[in-house]
Parts: C-alpha cells; structure tokens; sequence
C-alpha cells in the first residue's frame, strides 16, 4: 500500500494523524489534523515535526521517545502534551506513535495519533473540584457517613465518621464495610440491602444495628443509604448514613417497661375492686345482684386491656383478638360462672386499634355481650362469638348469638340503659349499628372507620 492510498484511508479517521519519516519530517497528515490545527499542507508536509506551529511539538521528552521508536520498534503510549496552540487555543493533546512500513522496500515510517483530551480533562477536573466540595460538605454534616463502592468498600468517610469510631482515615478508606472496627457491620441483611441500593436503586431506610463497639460500649446506629453519582465519570456510589439512637431507643424500652408496670397496676386495682363488687353481690338483695354483675363486667372489660398492656409493654396499637378473648374470659368469670353451657367465641382478623379508641370499644362489646348473655339464652344454653374484621373498607365489630332473637327475649328490646351506653359509646368512635334477628338468633354489627386501626 503506497502513501497515497494510506492516505484515503486515514482521512476517514477523526483522530488526528501524522505519517512522518525517519527524519521526524511530515510525509502527509489526515484532514483531522488539518482541521484540528487550522494549518494547510503546504505549511505541513516536508517539515519537520518539531518545526510545526510555533514549536508546540518540540518537547524534550516527546523528541527522545520518537527517536527511539525508530530503533527499537517501541512505541509511544500516551504521551500528553498541554499547550496553547495558535488559532485553537489550550488543548491537551495525547499523543501515540508505532513504527509502520512500506510495502515492498521496508521503509519504515512513524505514525503519529493525537487525541484531543481537553474536553475529557476539563470534565475530569471538574468533578475533582466537585468531589472536594463534596468532601468538605461531607465533613461539616454532624452525622456519620461512609461513601461506598459498589462493591462496599469505603471511598471517604466523613470527619464526624472517623472522629466517633476513633480511627484513621487510612484504617478504613479502601475496606470492606463489613471489616471495619470488630465486623458490628458484617450483618447478612444489611449487605443484602445495600448491595440492592445501586442496581436496583432500592434506598435504605431505618436499618438498626445494635452491637458492642470498641470504645464506644454498646450503641445503637439507624443507618440509611442512597445512590449517588459522581459528576463527570458517572462513577455510582453509595452514601450511607449513621445515626446514633442509643438514647432514644433505651428511652423508648425504658417509656414501655414503666408503660407496661403502670398498666399492671391499674389492672391488678381492678381486679381488687370487682373483688369487692363480688363481695357485695353477695350481700345484696335480689334486685340489685343483676345491676353489681353488669359493673362487675364493665370494670373487668377495661382491665383486660390493661392486661394485653401490661402484656405487649407498649403503649402503642391494642391487638384486637387477645382483648376480646381477655373481655370474653371476664364475661364467662364474671357472668357466666364455671359451669355456664354459654360458650363465648373470639373470631377476629389479626387486627390491632388505636389505644385512644381500645376502652371504648371494649365497653361496647361488653355490653352487647351482657345483654346477649341476659336475654338470648333462657334454656341456659347457647354461644355467643365476638368477632372483628375488615370489609368494604370499614372494620366490623359483631357480637352474634344463637338464641331466640330479639322478638322473643323478655326485655332484649333496644330502650335499655345497656343499649343506650352502646349507642352512645358508637357515636364516640363515629360508627354506626346495625341488628339483625330471628330464629336462628341475633347479630349485632357495629361499623367502625379504619381510621381506628393501628399500624403494627
């Protein structure tokens, strides 16, 4: 292939190209260059390289790597140069040279590339200005952070990170996440969360971790994280956050211990005044006993929901199917007795309310229940179930029997005091009630919004 058909094929490349011979002089350039350069061939070809321009070329080190290409078929790899070129003003160059041939004689030739990387360097130097604005950024932000590869190891750690921890910046930048202090990080669920952060741009958010750490004793740390990009490379990393909540959290379990030991004690009061509530039922006279056992029943629905408190020691959501079991075990204590054939039933969706709202439902269903237990059943034998669902996007709270319905129960009708505290309890909680009787017995549902459910 001669120098003229080289140079078809090499005015198609857009990087710029430079045949020179062993003199170092210019055989020919591609148009790239041309351009590149804003120079014609008549000011080109036939001179030598380190004559071009205003000398732009003629670079000590640049002049003894071409020189020994020739000799040992090196080759230039890379070589940058800055300058500031006539009519183009600075670039940075990146220049790359091998030793060619011409067909037939073995002349040897030197092909000269040269990249323009100004745009490339600029972008790199900008995103170190970024990257170090972000760096002081990052130390001014009281709470710890790490900034990870993709593959957690640690890029930077902030002030705050280093000074809590009390180590160097160089014990933890370029380590695993995992091997940094004793491993408190090394914990399965977390490094599957955060390896899912850049792929799937799947955030963090309130991952606890609570261990031991040296120096420190024992901490509890939130930890969040987020992808970030890197300006200019596009280079994706992750931003993890350490929160400390230590103090909040034993706050908290010190908040539920003394809420379930105040709970405790309001029950087991309970317990002692429905024991003199017993005792006076036993000393009164006939009239009065149904009147006691319906206050007995009363009080000891509010103490089964400082039981399940005292139980779950929080304060927080009430769990709907302990309570009623709780109000139902009451009913049969205290109304039923041991020997009772009314059998009382709990069928309730795993659901839990509000605490705001748990005494005021409780009572509701105490009294629906009583007046089923008084009415419904006059062979002494029946079953009675408490039930609490969702539907149609409200909560249904049923209390149903088996009896002989409302038509057919002496003084079961709706004008009693008992119905008139549920109908007032109902509008409290903004519900609504519903009966339906017949044969078969009686349900009564109280339709209640599900603003009253807690999250749990």
């Amino acid at each position: 292939m001669d120098v003229v058909s080289a140079q078809d094929i090499v005015d198609t490349v857009r990087t710029s190209l430079l045949v020179l011979d062993t003199d170092l002089r210019v055989v020919s350039a591609n148009r790239a260059f041309y351009r590149t350069f804003s120079v014609d061939p008549d000011a080109t070809e036939g001179r030598m390289l380190f004559e071009l321009g205003d000398g732009q070329w003629d670079i000590p080190g640049l002049r003894s790597l071409l020189v020994d290409v020739v000799p040992r078929d090196d080759a230039v790899e890379a070589f940058e140069v800055a300058h500031d070129f006539p009519g183009v003003g600075h670039r940075v160059m990146l220049l790359n040279a091998r030793k060619v041939f011409r067909p037939g004689n073995h002349v040897p030739f030197l092909l000269l590339a040269i990249d323009d990387v100004t745009g490339e360097r600029e972008a790199r130097a900008e995103a170190e200005r970024h990257w170090r604005l972000a760096q002081n950024v990052v130390d001014t932000v009281r709470d710890p952070l790490v900034i990870l590869e993709q593959d957690l190891t640690v890029v930077t750690a902030s002030r705050a990170f280093l000074t809590l921890f009390r180590v160097q910046a160089d014990a933890v930048v370029g380590r695993p996440i995992q091997d940094l202090s004793q491993g408190q990080w090394k914990v399965g669920r977390l490094q599957e969360l955060l390896e899912r952060v850049v792929p799937d741009d799947a955030a963090v958010d309130g991952y606890e971790v609570e261990d031991d750490f040296p120096g420190l004793g024992r901490r509890i740390f939130r930890l969040n994280a987020r992808k970030i990009h890197r300006p200019g490379n596009h280079v994706t990393r992750l931003l993890l956050v350490f929160e400390d909540v230590t103090e909040a959290r034993l706050m908290e379990r010190h908040r539920d211990l003394l809420a379930a030991e105040l709970a405790h004690r309001i029950k087991n009061s309970l317990q002692i005044i429905t024991s003199f509530v017993s005792y006076e039922i036993r000393r009164a006279a006939a009239p009065c006993v149904e009147g006691y056992r319906a206050m007995q029943a009363r009080i000891g629905a509010v103490a089964e929901l400082y039981d399940v408190i005292s139980r779950s020691a929080t304060l927080g959501p009430v769990p709907m199917r302990p309570y009623l079991e709780g109000i139902a075990g009451s009913l049969r204590s205290s109304l039923l007795g041991m020997d009772a054939r009314v059998a009382v039933e709990v069928e309730a969706e795993p659901l839990a309310i509000v605490a705001d709202q748990a005494v005021t439902v409780g009572l509701i269903v105490n009294e629906l229940a009583t007046n089923a237990v008084k009415h419904a059943f006059p062979g002494g034998q029946g079953r009675i179930v408490l039930g609490f669902r969702r539907i149609d996007g409200e909560v249904a709270l049923t209390v149903a029997d088996d009896g002989i319905g409302l038509g057919g129960a002496a003084g079961g009708g709706t004008s009693g005091l008992g119905s008139r505290f549920v109908d007032a309890f109902v509008r409290q909680v903004g519900g609504t009630l519903a009966r339906a009787t017949g044969k078969e017995g009686t349900t009564v549902t109280v339709r209640l919004p599900a603003t009253i459910l807690a999250e749990v």
